[in-house]
């Protein structure tokens, strides 16, 4: 319950009200999580917020952050050497390992790439394990797009598949101008043996599912990360609880027949 103090040691800007923090423990072993789990990242005197890991580099955890509220703010404007608190790993994670043998299918909207990044990491970087890779993108525009080099890496991979898309284009875009979901219908993958992954605004996730599964895909092949609000991150306080789920005990992510009866209850 306590946060251990980490020291942020370097600060990337991504977008205009995107960072990305690198961040090693003050003293202690580094925290080691799997794709997909999330800490809960305190800005001191300011509070506590969950934010997924995007991925481990050197010990340091790396996490990308959307300056939202007043303690995402602060986090962002944290510069090289200042201090904040880690609380984590907390969560389940990406189905990495039972992938391995089959297809894989990424697809992410906006913010929702980060809590892909490591998942991508460990399929690009150990590409004998899997089979062919579609990593489909989309985001508001061509200035929301996150990690423009890490996209140029994943897409020069053998077999590997990188589609970009933006919902509204400016003057010096080429690329696909839509929904991420109208990349789906073109992706080089074998729906019969496709292990698929997704993360991003819920409403995306529905879709996205909905365009996977035409293509084929069984629905307990298909994974989501949900986003709400967790404070304790420890099951106890019940901020998180959709339905019957607590989301910081039972997710984030999902096999989406487990969520998907929940996401179709109007504001729950």
């Amino acid at each position: 319950m306590l946060p251990a103090p980490h020291r942020v040691v370097a600060r990337h800007r991504d977008t205009v009200d995107t960072w990305t923090l690198e961040l090693e423990p003050v003293e202690g072993e580094p925290i080691v999580p799997l794709p997909g789990q999330f800490t809960m990242l305190y800005a001191f005197g300011v509070g506590e917020v969950p934010i997924s890991v995007s991925r481990v580099r050197n010990g340091r955890l790396v996490q990308t952050i959307r300056a939202v509220g007043a303690t995402t703010r602060a986090l962002c404007a944290s510069r090289r050497g200042a201090t904040v608190g880690v609380r984590g790993p907390y969560g389940s994670a990406w189905p990495v390992a039972a992938a391995e043998g089959a297809d894989v299918a990424i697809m992410a909207g906006g913010i929702g790439l980060a809590p892909l990044r490591g998942a991508i990491d460990e399929v690009v970087g150990d590409r004998r394990r899997f089979g062919r890779v579609s990593i489909l993108y989309g985001a508001r525009t061509p200035a929301d797009l996150l990690y423009a080099r890490d996209i140029a890496h994943w897409g020069a991979a053998t077999g590997v598949e990188v589609a970009v898309t933006v919902d509204a284009a400016d003057t010096s875009w080429t690329g696909d101008v839509g929904v991420v979901t109208q990349l789906v219908p073109r992706a080089a993958f074998d729906p019969g043996s496709t292990v698929a992954m997704v993360c991003g605004p819920e409403i995306m996730m529905r879709f996205g599912v909905t365009s996977l599964a035409g293509r084929g895909v069984a629905a307990e092949r298909i994974h989501v990360s949900l986003e709400r609000n967790m404070h304790c991150a420890v099951a106890l306080c019940g901020h998180c609880q959709l339905g019957t789920t607590l989301i910081c005990r039972d997710g984030p992510v999902y096999a989406w027949p487990d969520v998907a009866p929940l996401l179709e209850v109007r504001d729950l």
